[in-house]
């Protein structure tokens, strides 16, 4: 079976600002190699800076790989890129919206940009589960933070990818949205779409997901069922003994 993700040598060099003065270029990404398969519940784990953004950035096209390459259902990220795209949703850290539009606008017009113009149904469903289908009228402006990250995640499932990315999707945020999120993206695993979870809330990991992989400093330092690292003590030992060895 084709995996979800097939990430190959992947690497991320930024240049450094104010050359001149000697400062050194910024690798964000080293040479990761990592699979996912389809229908894994996947956790990506590291520190601040450790580059899991980046390479995240790097699958959804919204930053170019120095080197390497990574297909998402086995479209190319960089020569088919399109479907690609159509085939990843992303749920980003930022709280990112257009203030003009009320919820079910920014869903109608998130669907327009996968020309999908009769989603209202899977549109509905998305604001059912996440406990927006009061707030389907009110503008994006007026939402409070934690309905504005429900929005976010119904904007990156609205063309029902096949492959679900969130990038710290409950931080900040109540419990309310966290029990009714996770029940939904167990659904969604269950009928077997792939999902991709960074976060520190390391709890989560465990009831989660499947397998986990640690970066740092842009290094993949290793990857394993969640199984084993329960097994030794649970996944918050597991993360700092793997950061630990990172180091040294």
């Amino acid at each position: 079976m084709t995996p979800a993700l097939d990430i190959r040598g992947l690497g991320k060099l930024y240049a450094a600002h104010g050359s001149r003065g000697g400062r050194e270029p910024v690798r964000a990404l080293d040479n990761v190699t990592l699979q996912v398969q389809q229908g894994e519940f996947f956790a990506l784990l590291g520190p601040n800076g450790a580059g899991k953004t980046t390479l995240i950035q790097c699958l959804g096209g919204l930053v170019r790989p120095t080197e390497g390459t990574a297909l998402v259902m086995g479209h190319d990220i960089r020569t088919d890129a399109v479907q690609a795209r159509r085939s990843l949703g992303i749920v980003p850290q930022e709280l990112v919206f257009d203030p003009f539009f009320t919820v079910r606008e920014t869903l109608q017009i998130q669907s327009g940009f996968y020309s999908l113009p009769n989603n209202d149904d899977w549109i509905d469903h998305c604001l059912e589960q996440l406990g927006l289908s009061a707030k389907a009228n009110t503008n994006m402006r007026a939402l409070s933070g934690g309905m504005k990250r429900r929005v976010l995640v119904a904007q990156a499932l609205v063309h029902r990818p096949p492959v679900i990315i969130l990038d710290e999707p409950t931080a900040g945020v109540d419990i309310d949205l966290r029990e009714s999120l996770w029940a939904f993206m167990r659904t969604l695993n269950a009928q077997g779409h792939t999902i991709v979870l960074t976060t520190h809330y390391l709890e989560e990991v465990e009831a989660l997901c499947s397998r986990v992989a640690f970066l740092r400093r842009g290094s993949l330092v290793d990857v394993g069922p969640t199984s084993d690292l329960i097994a030794e003590g649970g996944v918050a030992q597991a993360f700092r003994r793997r950061m630990a060895e990172a180091v040294n």
